[in-house]
């Protein structure tokens, strides 16, 4: 079977973005990602394992997930790997230009407790098709095609909205009972990422032996377990670097880092900016 790979996109991030792609082999993606914009992804068709903050979620045709701001999440291939997805990013000052006084009300499937919402068969149709919809717009670029994307976005923040408002969230069950415990150690290590945590120590903890562990957190969650808690702490750093006014070694200690100089290289490394720039370009 021939690889092939279709992609294609409108618009620039943060403002607002969209990105269609279609792939027949497996993928699964190489960077650890956040960002300071929402997300919306669309499973178009296939399957995929979405990592989001603290667990794992197995993504299937029609499923929306929606990623908060600063959240950390990847995707990984499931079975066969093939799959077409959709990607919607936008950001706070686009969507109040849009909504006004509603913009709270659109925001609110980004608020609930599980970021997956698996509609009704009816609503997911109209979804469908409204997505499919906008991507032949963006394809076709027929005069006007501009409009589309803001409008489809809108329609779509709305109907999930109600929906979310009216029913119950669909139970997301842990496809296996070491998924439910590696969920349990991810919010550990999101709630003492300060302390110093080793793997043997977390395994003792939870039961698990250390290889045992370290093999099935790589392989739930997309990430090498140190990797996992190096990026906790940067990913902190920077929320107390835009939102105090606290020093840059004051905070590197904060967030468990003893050595101040490899704070600072880890964090250049991970977001591309020193702590100082990062803190310039978000105040």
């Amino acid at each position: 079977m021939t690889n092939t790979l279709e992609t294609y996109s409108f618009g620039s991030t943060p403002e607002l973005y969209v990105e269609y792609t279609k792939r027949s082999s497996p993928y699964t993606m190489e960077d650890d990602h956040y960002h300071d914009y929402y997300e919306i992804y669309y499973m178009l068709s296939g399957q995929r394992i979405y990592f989001i903050k603290d667990r794992s979620y197995s993504i299937e045709q029609g499923d929306l997930v929606f990623i908060q701001k600063h959240e950390l999440h990847k995707t990984m291939q499931v079975g066969e790997g093939s799959h077409e997805r959709l990607i919607l990013h936008f950001d706070d000052p686009m969507l109040e230009r849009l909504a006004g006084k509603h913009t709270e009300l659109l925001l609110r499937a980004f608020h609930e407790q599980a970021p997956v919402i698996r509609l009704p068969r009816q609503e997911q149709l109209a979804t469908d098709q409204l997505m499919r919809n906008m991507l032949t717009e963006i394809k076709e670029e027929p005069p006007g095609y501009e409009l589309i994307p803001a409008h489809a976005l809108t329609l779509l923040l709305l109907t999930t909205a109600r929906y979310v408002q009216q029913h119950e969230p669909v139970p997301l069950h842990h496809a296996t009972p070491m998924h439910a415990k590696i969920s349990e150690v991810i919010r550990y290590i999101n709630g003492h990422f300060a302390d110093t945590l080793r793997l043997n120590g977390i395994a003792e903890q939870f039961f698990i032996s250390p290889y045992y562990l370290s093999r099935m957190f790589k392989e739930i969650t997309g990430f090498a377990f140190s990797d996992y808690i190096i990026i906790t702490r940067i990913k902190e750093a920077q929320r107390l670097l835009r939102e105090t006014d606290s020093s840059v070694t004051d905070i590197a200690a904060w967030v468990g880092f003893d050595n101040f100089s490899h704070f600072g290289k880890t964090f250049k490394k991970i977001t591309r900016l020193s702590p100082r720039d990062y803190r310039k370009q978000h105040h």
